[in-house]
């Protein structure tokens, strides 16, 4: 049975690997314990996903009180396509529903067909943007 809630600040540690194992090649302005510090600054939407007492998955979000966005969606390799990525977006999304927001974006890789295909399962569409980005640092 997974169990879905908002991050803890014991489950750091646990956050720290699940991001460093499902994203090992991201840019070190992404660093799991970089990322958690500056979110919890900000609000507390992270949320863990656990199965038998170990975090399988995890999501960060953010509501800027017009609209949602997911950010850091990770399953374990050995939990995917068992519910647990589909449990824990939609228990995230209920709680952005809860906090008045009308609409969720997401951004993935245009390469990324398997979690496109995952998303569109749970309702998302693609909507033709361009997705423009500047580094401050």
């Amino acid at each position: 049975m997974i169990k879905v809630r908002q991050y803890r600040a014991e489950d750091r540690d646990a956050l720290v690997k699940l991001w460093q194992t499902v994203f090992p090649d991201d840019p070190p302005h992404n660093a799991p314990e970089k990322v958690i510090d500056e979110k919890l600054r900000v609000d507390d939407l992270i949320f863990v996903a656990y199965h038998d007492n170990a975090m399988v998955g995890a999501c960060m979000a953010g509501y800027d009180g017009h609209r949602g966005w997911l950010y850091a969606v990770a399953v374990l390799a050995s939990c995917r396509r068992q519910g647990v990525g589909e449990q824990m977006i939609k228990h995230v999304l209920e709680h952005l529903k809860q906090l008045g927001c009308g609409k969720v974006n997401l951004q993935i890789r245009a390469d990324n067909t398997e979690v496109e295909t995952f998303y569109r399962s749970l309702g998302f569409d693609v909507e033709e943007r361009m997705s423009m980005g500047l580094r401050m640092t």
